[in-house]
């Protein structure tokens, strides 16, 4: 798949892209700047904002970072691909699920479809529901491609977990459980599908570089970012994620190789894939 964004692009194929999510729903200015200058301070590849033109017009007079703007909307999209916005995505939707509003493969095939006839020469991502069945997510991300996105993102669902992690262990095991869906998604997509994957919902610095191990083409940061207090401990905590994925990247290591040496020294949670997939499914 062709990505028209060349600096993107080189970023994909070394399986190294790091977005910083400052969410769908979230206006408020402040939050946002503060979170855009740490991830230009990290060198983060780009922050992921609400499709919004008077917030994009703000970020776009102080960061040279690329900004990608968030929507279920067409229109706000071709607006904010009209004021400058380097990349167009649909989704993520977890503040819908809040509301209880789900979309279906056809929801999110029309709504793709519409954005591409109205922007032709962006790099435009679509969020794959969790909740559709593994099988859907392979078809919706096949249909996708055949009208032209160029890359998709997995995501995870919050379920409630025990936050009494008391050892290193048991904090591995709550960062990978919280991205479960996102990176059971993500090796399944990866083993069907051609366009690059971004896993997002639920990563942070402990699940970042399983995401790359399972095919993902880089990852996407929020939450996990907004606990830090300030523009530098943002900023440190983004460059540890990016050291993370940087250490399976093309770029610095065959990806193959480490794929199957860690597994195979890894304890048993971290064995296989499915393995894994399996494990946390019934936890």
């Amino acid at each position: 798949m062709h990505i028209f964004n060349k600096n993107l692009s080189d970023s994909l194929q070394k399986k190294s892209v790091l977005k910083v999510i400052a969410g769908l729903d979230n206006i408020n200015i402040y939050n946002i700047a503060i979170l855009a200058k740490a991830a230009e301070l990290a060198k983060a590849t780009y922050i992921d904002i609400v499709a919004n033109t008077h917030v994009l017009s703000l970020l776009k007079s102080f960061i040279k970072l690329p900004i990608c703007v968030s929507s279920i909307d067409s229109l706000e999209l071709y607006n904010c691909y009209m004021a400058g916005a380097d990349i167009l995505e649909i989704g993520n939707f977890d503040v819908f699920y809040k509301k209880k509003i789900f979309f279906s493969s056809k929801d999110i095939v029309e709504l793709a479809y519409e954005t591409r006839k109205l922007i032709h020469d962006k790099d435009i991502c679509v969020t794959i529901p969790y909740h559709l069945s593994l099988s859907e997510q392979i078809k919706l991300s096949k249909d996708l491609e055949q009208i032209g996105i160029n890359i998709i993102q997995t995501e995870s669902h919050f379920s409630k977990f025990n936050n009494n992690c008391n050892n290193f262990v048991d904090k591995i095991e709550k960062s990978a459980h919280k991205a479960a869906d996102s990176l059971s998604s993500t090796y399944i997509l990866a083993n069907s599908t051609d366009l690059p994957i971004i896993t997002s919902s639920g990563i942070n610095d402990m699940s970042s570089s399983i995401a790359i191990l399972y095919g993902a083409s880089g990852i996407g940061v929020g939450s996990s970012i907004k606990k830090h207090p300030n523009i530098s401990s943002m900023s440190s905590y983004i460059k540890d994620i990016m050291k993370a994925i940087h250490l399976y990247s093309l770029n610095n290591i065959d990806s193959q190789h480490c794929y199957k040496s860690t597994f195979k020294k890894s304890n048993d949670l971290y064995q296989d894939p499915e393995y894994m997939i399996k494990n946390l499914m019934s936890i």
